[in-house]
């Protein structure tokens, strides 16, 4: 039986990514750990948690990247240069493996010294791409820029003009790491991840695959959109419009493109009750003050029943995202059967099929992402997974690529 052990900041992070893979591989026979930095919720047996000491290190770290970082642009979004890290490689659980998973393991997790450690097991590591830090020379999405293709250097992400910034630097200890090991695999959850992957000067010529992300169809699945919502304290004739957002100044998130897109709602008085749900956010005077309609705030939504909920008592679910690898919430709302208004961007017209099971706007237009929600709600679109997103066929792909590494790289059974 293959032994497969997933290293994740936390068991939550990455939409759930590692413990919903974890979850359908054991249904598969196939074994899996879990490493983690933070504690969850999960009460699983098969999730081990670091200790005190490693979470110190990750807190020194990152007040260490805050103030070496502290005058970078923050309209680019993230930018990760790991300081400290924690050698997990004399871990049972990484020792055991048969294949390695690093998913999302920064914020003083994992540091490229932590990274080489696991390579030198000379196990198959497979890196699974949650965004673009891995092929690029610090910034979690490049945005319009491409010099992730040649080289990074003179980084917008920094004030002035440098040949030898951090994005040079830390490119550099990439292409060192990628160039020293033979066992790395790079897999992207959304073909323009992939295609970013394949253009990268880091990873064109690694071994790169494409599957997506997955999710529990058991959890997330419709039932009836009248009881959703009287159980939210909805009315049943609103038409509830759904989004979820933890910071809106993110620059990922599009938050002005959905408030504008609300304000051209509530001018065209097509729609006289709209009830608008905020999950992953408190209730948050800014949010509120700016959406014209009837508010209600579901906070962080700690289980996915509560999530599968919030969806099936949505009539639509908006997406605005300016920067996405794939999309697990699209995904989650559209299992439940609501439809979803997404910009044509990243990872989403992966999961949107558009004016069949939702609408792809025009990028960056809050005219058109205003006109998906109106198109839905006029043609009473219902949501629904596309095929080639299904559970069994993605986990299929996973195992198929087990396969493959063996074949190039057989395993210490």
């Amino acid at each position: 039986m293959i032994k497969v052990v997933q290293i994740q900041y936390s068991p939550e992070s990455g939409a759930r990514s590692a413990l919903r893979l974890q979850n359908a591989l054991i249904k598969n026979g196939v074994q899996s750990q879990i490493v983690s930095l933070q504690t969850g919720t999960s009460n699983s047996s098969n999730i081990t948690y670091l200790g005190k000491k490693q979470k110190l290190l990750a807190r020194i770290d990152e007040k260490l990247q805050a103030i070496l970082l502290r005058k970078r642009n923050k309209k680019y979004g993230l930018f990760s240069y790991p300081l400290l890290g924690s050698d997990i490689s004399g871990l049972d659980e990484i020792r055991n493996a048969d294949i390695i998973y690093i998913h999302w393991a920064l914020l003083g997790f994992l540091n490229f010294n932590s990274i080489k450690q696991i390579a030198r097991l000379n196990k198959p590591v497979i890196i699974f791409l949650h965004d673009m830090w891995s092929i690029t020379g610090g910034c979690h999405y490049s945005f319009e820029c491409e010099k992730y293709k040649t080289g990074c250097h003179n980084c917008q992400v920094f004030p002035r003009d440098n040949e030898n910034d951090l994005s040079a630097k830390e490119f550099k200890k990439k292409a060192r790491l990628y160039a020293t090991f033979k066992n790395f695999y790079f897999v992207s959850p959304s073909k323009w991840l992939y295609h970013c992957a394949k253009e990268s000067a880091l990873t064109r010529d690694k071994p790169v695959f494409h599957i997506p992300n997955l999710l529990d169809e058991t959890v997330y699945k419709p039932f009836d959109k009248m009881i959703a919502k009287r159980l939210l304290n909805i009315n049943k004739t609103d038409i509830v419009i759904a989004f979820g957002a933890i910071a809106v100044n993110s620059p990922y998130k599009g938050w002005s493109y959905l408030q504008t897109a609300l304000e051209l709602l509530k001018q065209d008085n097509l729609y006289k009750n709209i009830t608008v749900l905020v999950f992953g956010a408190a209730q948050n005077k800014e949010i509120t003050d700016a959406i014209p309609f009837n508010t209600k705030f579901m906070g962080y939504l700690h289980d996915e029943y509560s999530a599968m909920l919030v969806y099936n008592a949505a009539d639509v679910f908006i997406a605005p995202s300016l920067a996405e690898a794939f999309g697990c919430v699209v995904m989650e709302a559209l299992c439940c059967g609501t439809p979803v208004v997404g910009f044509n961007i990243g990872g989403i017209p992966d999961i949107i099929k558009h004016k069949e099971n939702g609408y792809l706007a025009k990028y960056k237009d809050a005219e058109d992402l205003a006109a998906g929600v109106k198109y839905c709600i006029e043609h009473e679109t219902k949501g629904y997974l596309l095929p080639q997103l299904d559970t069994a066929l993605t986990v299929q792909k996973h195992i198929d690529l087990y396969d493959h590494i063996k074949k190039q790289q057989p395993f210490n059974q």
